[in-house]
């Protein structure tokens, strides 16, 4: 499993801006696309919620990518 460390700057990040930042797609537009299919879970549960708030702490798997959301 290919782990990401993203450093969070503010209160939070919503979930499709997340898989922009990370690299894992290229636009907020593509990563709505991935959550709406289901592929995406937040702390081990799946999220479907596009603009879902991640906060610091929080981890985010994709197939074999795990982001874990640390404060900056």
């Amino acid at each position: 499993m290919q782990r990401i460390e993203f450093a969070l700057d503010g209160e939070y990040v919503e979930l499709n801006q997340l898989l922009k930042l990370v690299g894992i797609c290229d636009s907020g537009g593509a990563g709505k696309m991935l959550v709406a299919s289901g592929q995406v879970s937040v702390d081990g549960r799946q999220e479907l919620r596009k603009t879902c708030k991640i906060r610091a702490g929080q981890m985010v798997t994709l197939g074999d990518v795990r982001i874990d959301v640390r404060a900056a």
